[in-house]
């Protein structure tokens, strides 16, 4: 039948004719074109090298036939015995099934010609995605649809028939075969996603306590779709993947997050991979490092430091840092006395604050949309991103000497600080010198940015002076503008005072003693009270203290009535 033409579903030039012909080099045959590229792929006698995975195969004109006949003539003379039939459709006149694996697609295309139908015509078959490239081929868009409700609940009753209560496992060995859900016409093949999925939905949903899977003989030949079950059922220690098609331990990668001890991988391409047993059961453990079982075998312990250890608690984070509790109430102090007058409408006093030398210098963020609403601060900003190449503005932008620190910080905006929002942290602490990072927020009383709310780092640098109190030496300043949290909380709180604790009531004998010591130390009676109840209100050990520090050398005397008595 083969040399008729224009009789029958085949038209010679199409398929027949191009088949047995020989092949001729130069392109050329006898009586028509040369042969085309699936021509020279299919042989009868021969393996073709298909993609590995899905496989999409078909009958030219195979509409025609009935479904039924047309599979059963394919399985009686296919080497394969296990349906291979997984979706039948027709595309055209075409006939058009799926198939699960390259093996079972080379089967099929070996009985090419070896059916005959009623008429007397050879049926052709052909497999759509041959190929010489190895590479996986996903499944096409109809595996992927849903399980219908009543399979599902089919699935699950199966599913419940396979699961032991007592070893919390659960039993999915070659599931596809199952007479449950095959008398049913139930297909649940886990290598289609849509199988797989409905699997692991059902067990995160009735048994998330699983400890023990088993899904060997499945034709799973990759573990994409399994990887959910890391997250879905944290608690599975044994997973059996046996007699599978999966042919590298790359596949395993999926599945890292299982805290696995017990695995099984025999009869799967990839357990043939290795010269030997150790370097198969390092690859493996690389993945799961706590295993302790591999398809079947104890493992020798792991070498290792992967023992279970709670982690480091962080120590809770403290609002503001200060080395003792002396320099807390010295740089309280000072912030209180230094944004008073910073505030007011005459900044000309802060000249006391600062060193002869001072020197300061002010930035804003790099971003062009932070600087847009900034105006009054970006013509001094000393940002070194926006001028890494230009040193002499660099330099020209640090204010220098006290006299036109000051002078600068007139020219700055009104402003209200605050005080209850500062955040202090002591980044160095000697006998010499004292410098402290101060955050915070602030608004803006006048000009065109009224009522703005900025957020400020400032860094001060300051040194003991004789006995001209604490002195500026170097002044950083930076502005932004606050989040919209920084400005719900600002100005809410009370501002913090350089002692935290009530001021008891004093016995005859304590108002005594904090008279003398008033007199003794020149310092108002709040302060002279502080360090006598620091110290227990032990007379001596406190005048020790206060004299061996020489607290009076840290104290500013920018406002000097709010400390000491006139």
């Amino acid at each position: 039948h083969r040399n008729r033409k224009g009789r029958g579903p085949f038209r010679a030039p199409l398929y027949s004719d191009q088949i047995s012909r020989p092949r001729h080099r130069g392109g050329h045959g006898g009586g028509g074109g040369g042969p085309g590229p699936r021509s020279r792929l299919q042989d009868d006698d021969g393996d073709v090298t298909m993609v590995e995975g899905p496989q999409d195969s078909g009958i030219p004109f195979g509409k025609k036939y009935d479904k039924d006949w047309l599979l059963s003539s394919l399985q009686s003379v296919c080497s394969i015995k296990a349906p291979i039939c997984q979706i039948y459709h027709t595309d055209g006149n075409k006939a058009q099934f799926y198939v699960e694996d390259s093996t079972t697609a080379n089967a099929l295309f070996k009985v090419s010609r070896k059916i005959t139908d009623k008429d007397g015509y050879k049926v052709i078959h052909i497999i759509c995605n041959v190929t010489v490239i190895m590479n996986s081929c996903p499944p096409p868009a109809l595996i992927h649809t849903d399980l219908k409700a009543a399979d599902l609940e089919h699935l699950k009753q199966c599913m419940a028939k396979r699961f032991d209560g007592s070893q919390q496992a659960l039993d999915l060995n070659n599931i596809r075969v199952d007479p449950d859900l095959v008398s049913q016409n139930i297909e649940v093949t886990l290598n289609r996603r849509n199988s797989m999925l409905a699997v692991i939905k059902i067990i995160e949903e009735n048994i998330p306590e699983l400890i023990c899977l088993n899904l060997s003989n499945n034709r799973l030949y990759r573990l994409d779709d399994l990887a959910d079950i890391v997250n879905k059922v944290p608690n599975l220690k044994i997973l059996n993947l046996s007699h599978n098609e999966l042919k590298t331990e790359r596949e395993l990668d999926k599945l890292k997050g299982l805290k696995l001890v017990e695995l099984s991988l025999e009869g799967n391409p990839l357990s043939g991979h290795y010269k030997n047993q150790a370097d198969y059961v390092s690859a493996v453990r690389e993945r799961f490092p706590k295993l302790l079982k591999l398809d079947g075998h104890v493992l020798p312990p792991p070498i290792g430091f992967d023992l279970e250890v709670a982690p480091a608690t962080l120590p809770p984070c403290k609002a503001s840092y200060f080395c003792s509790e002396e320099i807390k109430n010295i740089i309280l102090c000072f912030l209180q006395q230094y944004y008073s007058i910073y505030d007011s409408g005459d900044r000309q006093p802060l000249l006391d604050a600062y060193h002869d030398g001072a020197a300061f210098s002010l930035s804003i963020p790099f971003t062009l949309q932070n600087a847009s609403n900034l105006g009054e601060y970006q013509k001094d900003c000393r940002n070194i991103r926006r001028m890494k190449d230009d040193p002499t503005t660099r330099f020209r932008l640090i204010k220098h000497t006290r006299l036109n620190v000051v002078a600068f910080l007139n020219e700055l905006p009104k402003t209200q600080h605050d005080i209850a929002s500062l955040i202090v942290d002591v980044n160095t602490y000697t006998a010499t010198l004292l410098a402290f990072t101060v955050s915070g927020v602030f608004k803006e009383t006048d000009g065109k940015s009224r009522d703005s709310f900025r957020a400020f780092s400032r860094v001060f640098i300051a040194v003991p002076a004789g006995n001209a109190g604490l002195c500026i030496v170097n002044d950083e300043l930076f502005v932004r503008n606050a989040t919209t949290e920084e400005i719900r909380r600002a100005f809410v709180a009370p501002a913090p005072t350089p002692s935290s604790s009530p001021v008891p009531t004093l016995s005859a004998p304590q108002q005594e003693m904090l008279a003398a010591f008033s007199l003794m130390s020149g310092m108002n009676l709040e302060w002279s009270q502080k360090c006598l109840q620091d110290n227990d209100w032990d007379f001596d050990r406190a005048a020790q203290i206060f004299t061996g520090l020489k607290v009076h050398q840290w104290f500013t005397r920018i406002n000097e009535e709010f400390i000491y008595k006139t």
